[in-house]
């Protein structure tokens, strides 16, 4: 798939036809379809793109090539800089994802309330169950993370008239007002009918969600969890929620793919999507506006956006 004139063209490897159709690469690019398995087709790229959700180790396969950026199609990108190559930078997809995970964890927040899964095993049975469930409607609710993904899950749920509050890494003002800081994380717990937590995994937030968390959740509170499985104790989630005290809403999951077996898949009032905040047809258009993005500013020899990881840009022959 490469064109003519290579040598002043930018090296750009995408991992499928049907993103390389979406992003539909200006003239100035040289472009290859690469998954990162087998051999690479050419030694050096400009930006590589690798598959969505695809394990941080396929990265080792980078070590073959010379390599200017990596565009990585997710958020979170934990594990990613234990295998990437020196002298490679790493972008993470933000902006790519917000509004299919928010719209989900959305979804979610109204299947819990209103019952509807529940309402779907009823229908197996012909059992009519029309007791009062709790509406989303005036529902106090704690976003725990407020990036991307919190701010998109916010102006969402604000018009369905819920009060929200908002808790990041470090107390601050905006023209919304306050946005606490985690420090005040078990004072605000106690106060807030739906708990949504979207904070990246790292060594700070791994198991975040434990014992203590939820404990000083209220009695019949919701859980909801967009942000990756071991941000939250699986033990610790199963115990409260097997006795009915809290119910859960989960997007994520520790182990992942959860066991068919797990006990965790047939508590009352647990609900489990299979990790597929961002899988909807949102992400194709959007992920292809980042890569062109992307394509424009090396074109340009302008600084990439979304860097997360990585020093300076490499200065390798032929690159731009």
């Amino acid at each position: 798939m490469s064109g003519g004139d290579a040598e002043h063209k930018l090296r750009v490897s995408l991992p499928s036809q049907e993103l390389a159709d979406a992003v539909q690469p200006s003239a100035g690019v040289e472009l290859f379809l690469w998954d990162l398995t087998g051999e690479p087709p050419a030694d050096r790229f400009d930006l590589v793109v690798p598959p969505y959700m695809g394990k941080p180790d396929a990265l080792a396969a980078l070590a073959a090539v010379e390599v200017g950026l990596v565009q990585s199609q997710s958020i979170g990108y934990d594990g990613v800089a234990a295998v990437l190559p020196a002298g490679c930078r790493f972008a993470n997809a933000a902006g790519v994802h917000e509004t299919s995970t928010a719209e989900l964890a959305v979804g979610m927040m109204i299947a819990s309330q209103r019952g509807i899964a529940d309402f779907a095993r009823n229908a197996a049975t012909g059992t009519w169950d029309n007791t009062q469930r709790p509406s989303l409607a005036d529902r106090r609710v704690l976003l725990v993370g407020y990036g991307g993904v919190g701010k998109a899950i916010e102006a969402r749920l604000l018009p369905f008239e819920t009060e929200v509050t908002r808790l990041a890494s470090r107390a601050r003002e905006d023209e919304s007002g306050t946005i606490y800081g985690i420090d005040s994380l078990y004072n605000q717990l106690p106060l807030h009918d739906i708990v949504v937590v979207s904070v990246p995994l790292g060594e700070q937030t791994r198991h975040l969600v434990d014992a203590r968390f939820l404990a000083a959740m209220p009695d019949g509170a919701l859980l909801v969890n967009v942000a990756r499985g071991p941000v939250a104790d699986t033990d610790a989630v199963l115990h409260e929620t097997s006795t009915g005290r809290l119910r859960a809403a989960l997007d994520v999951t520790d182990p992942e793919p959860l066991p068919p077996d797990h006990p965790l898949w047939t508590v009352p009032g647990v609900l489990i999507t299979p990790h597929v905040g961002g899988a909807s047809t949102a992400m194709l258009p959007r992920m292809a506006r980042l890569i062109r993005r992307q394509i424009a500013l090396l074109l340009a020899g302008e600084e990439p956006v979304n860097v997360v990881l990585g020093g300076e840009p490499s200065r390798q022959k032929g690159s731009r």
